[in-house]
């Protein structure tokens, strides 16, 4: 198997993964997944894939990730493993889809607007 290069976004995150043959090593920006990600949660945000699909323990993934918080960072890389894992199988794509795993989240933060102290708050008022 070559390798796989698939990518994922969320509100300004991005990320790019390399999926090879292996023995379940996942590496985040250099650093292993417990380290980039110390919570539990988080962790099983990235996992959660490789475990609806019984593909944990068999691929390597190198991943490349920027922009946003680690929340959004998290929920990146969970739609680029799933893309990637639909690229080896397209079997999986039955399981993911009902998920809503293959399914980018279009949420993103709303833009101030003028005359406004934030997107839809207004500045604080006084009749006095």
């Amino acid at each position: 198997m070559e390798v796989i290069n698939t990518s994922g976004r969320r509100k300004t995150s991005v990320a790019r993964i390399y999926l090879t043959q292996g023995e379940g090593k996942i590496t985040v920006n250099k650093k292993d997944l417990a380290d980039y990600f110390p919570s539990e949660i988080l962790r099983t945000i990235v996992n959660q894939p490789l475990d609806l699909t019984n593909e944990a323990g068999k691929y390597d993934i190198k991943v490349n990730v920027q922009g946003g918080g680690i929340n959004g960072q998290a929920e990146a890389v969970r739609l680029a493993i799933s893309k990637a894992i639909c690229e080896v199988n397209a079997e999986h794509r039955l399981v993911l889809k009902p998920e809503g795993l293959l399914t980018r989240n279009p949420k993103m933060v709303e833009r101030k607007k003028p005359g406004r102290r934030k997107a839809r708050r207004r500045f604080q008022f006084s009749k006095r």
